[in-house]
């Protein structure tokens, strides 16, 4: 089970740090990825962090701004935005993969961020 947390709106240029907290697998075993949507589009991802080195990747819309963390203690994933911008608003959700494998098999139920003045 994932469950993601730290959603709101905020002004633009705000920041806000979602989290997402895991049970019921073994955490350290699992990529985590974040994705994000917005109704009448595709999903979008937007960062991952690995299980074993904690490699990270960030879609190129987020980089410089975003940045996924994870705390194997606390089965946790992070993600802190900063400058955020209007076009930023979705819903996000963290969904979990094991190791390297290409399919994420555990979803959250979303959160929903909303970037607007």
């Amino acid at each position: 089970q994932l469950v993601e947390s730290g959603g709101g709106l905020v002004q633009p240029g705000g920041s806000l740090r979602l989290s997402c907290a895991a049970s019921g697998f073994t955490f350290d075993r699992y990529t985590i990825g974040w994705f994000r949507q917005v109704p009448g589009k595709e999903r979008e991802g937007v960062a991952c962090i690995s299980n074993s080195d904690g490699y990270t990747d960030y879609t190129s819309s987020v980089k410089g701004r975003f940045t996924i963390s994870r705390d194997n203690a606390k089965n946790t994933v992070f993600l802190q935005m900063n400058a955020l911008k209007p076009e930023d608003t979705a819903v996000y959700y963290c969904a979990a993969r094991l190791g390297d494998s290409s399919h994420y098999t555990f979803w959250g139920q979303g959160t929903q961020v909303t970037v607007s003045s």
